[in-house]
């Protein structure tokens, strides 16, 4: 091993074999780890490593393991035959690998879910990055605790039906059912059964993160559902199905011209060619063009066909202009940044809805300056 002598001697390995102490022959292994940590190694050096790695794995003396195990936890050198043995040791040994070791297959670290005791689990739960065979293993067989630290790790890769699990095997346990809710993405149906199982706070969150199916957002939104309000305006920017979420809408009579002003002020031009498309019963790429390239009779003759009140057109109007004159920017926080502008831009014009809309639009405004706020008031009370 030629790329390591310079810092290793033959004296350091026959320290580690036959040392007289274990604290010796602990020293020994731990400058040996790190001298192979950093060594570049060729095929066959790295053979006659991993048989040192090897020697070390089997010592009696858990401090020898120990020094192998938290010096080498994230390192590919060590051999999986060893990274499994050492995950089998006393938890000072299993765990420091079992948190962070490359060399585990997804399989690997399935099997010592199901068979491990709540501790192991929970490291595990914990690695910077778990797949779908890892979660459902951890979703069928680990403890609320492992459960918990999984669902709040956002590299952890959750199926669907793993989720689904988790929900009804904790179904009474408040930690992991918010640590699901807190998820930075959420399955429709994990959201839509957590809304009904979650306390207030909780709630709130989901409803202001996560999409709900047309459904569930009208029945909330009207009140059939205890202790929630939702926000149709937000559903519409989280909703994958815009067409289907307008429909049904439109069935329950709730596509109301009041609804259609908030989206467009809110920047959901889709949600008013789909709108105006289902009240007018024009196809959606007929509206789309009236609304975008028909110049300035084409909008006015879809929003009379959708049969929509005609003291609102001037603040659609208003939007659609305002909508055509911005971009977006490519920054980060792109989404909210264009949202603001075209609220402000769109509360600045002198032809809006009603009062109850511009209080709405007024309480979305939550960073445009308190010039333009009072602005926007008093046009309310003129």
């Amino acid at each position: 091993m030629a790329t390591t002598r310079a810092a290793l001697t033959d004296g350091d390995i026959r320290t580690l074999v036959k040392g007289a102490t274990p604290d010796e022959r602990a020293a020994a292994a731990h400058k040996i780890c790190r001298a192979l940590e950093i060594a570049p190694l060729a095929e066959e050096d790295r053979a006659r490593a991993q048989e040192i790695l090897r020697v070390m794995a089997q010592d009696a003396a858990e401090l020898v393991r120990r020094a192998l195990a938290v010096t080498l936890k994230n390192s590919p050198l060590v051999p999986r035959d060893v990274a499994l043995r050492l995950a089998k040791d006393v938890e000072s040994i299993a765990l420091p690998i079992l948190g962070a070791s490359p060399v585990f297959t997804d399989a690997d670290l399935a099997e010592i879910v199901r068979l491990g005791g709540p501790v192991r689990q929970v490291v595990i739960a914990k690695r910077p990055r778990l797949s779908q065979t890892v979660t459902g293993a951890i979703a069928e067989y680990g403890v609320e605790r492992a459960v918990e630290a999984a669902c709040a790790n956002d590299n952890a890769d959750f199926a669907e039906q793993a989720l689904q699990a988790v929900v009804k095997r904790f179904e009474q346990s408040e930690r992991v059912l918010s640590a699901v809710a807190y998820r930075d993405a959420l399955p429709l149906s994990v959201t839509e059964k957590l809304v009904h199982m979650v306390g207030d706070a909780v709630r709130d969150h989901l409803l202001d993160h996560h999409a709900v199916s047309a459904e569930l957002a009208l029945e909330i939104a009207t009140g059939a559902t205890e202790r929630a309000t939702i926000d149709l305006v937000d559903q519409v920017g989280r909703t994958a199905d815009v067409k289907g979420f307008v429909a049904h809408l439109h069935k329950n009579d709730r596509l109301t011209a009041s609804l259609l002003l908030r989206g467009l002020a809110h920047g959901h031009m889709t949600f008013l060619e789909w709108g105006l498309s289902e009240l007018a019963s024009v196809p959606h790429h007929r509206t789309w063009l009236m609304i975008h390239d028909a110049g300035p009779l084409g909008l006015k003759a879809i929003y009379d066909r959708a049969g929509l009140p005609a003291r609102l057109y001037g603040a659609f109007r208003a939007g659609v202009d305002t909508y055509h004159s911005m971009e977006f920017d490519g920054g980060t926080r792109d989404r909210e940044r264009f949202q603001e502008r075209m609220l402000q831009r769109f509360l600045t014009q002198p032809t809006l809805g009603g009062r109850e809309d511009m209080d709405y639009l007024l309480d979305k405004m939550d960073k445009v300056s308190s010039a333009a706020r009072k602005t926007c008031q008093a046009r309310a009370q003129a």
